[in-house]
């Protein structure tokens, strides 16, 4: 599934697709705006580890866990 994080005073957002579950994802951003934890961390499907601090987190969007369909429709 899709991920995009936005960070507070960047104009851009960090964007990457992961395999992990939405429940567990969503729990993770619950911890963070609950003021549980310092931080968002998530990993994507390369392997690669992204820290957002919890005072320069803006946004989360999550994506379907649908796989994508190749081809064309005709």
């Amino acid at each position: 599934m899709d991920i995009r994080i936005g960070i507070q005073n960047s104009p851009r957002e960090i964007g990457f697709e992961t395999s992990q579950p939405v429940a567990e994802i969503e729990k993770a951003v619950a911890a963070v705006l609950a003021g549980e934890v310092g931080y968002l961390k998530l990993g994507d499907d390369k392997g690669n580890t992204y820290i957002v601090p919890a005072a320069t987190f803006a946004y989360i969007e999550i994506g379907t866990e649908e796989s994508r369909r190749i081809g064309f429709v005709g």
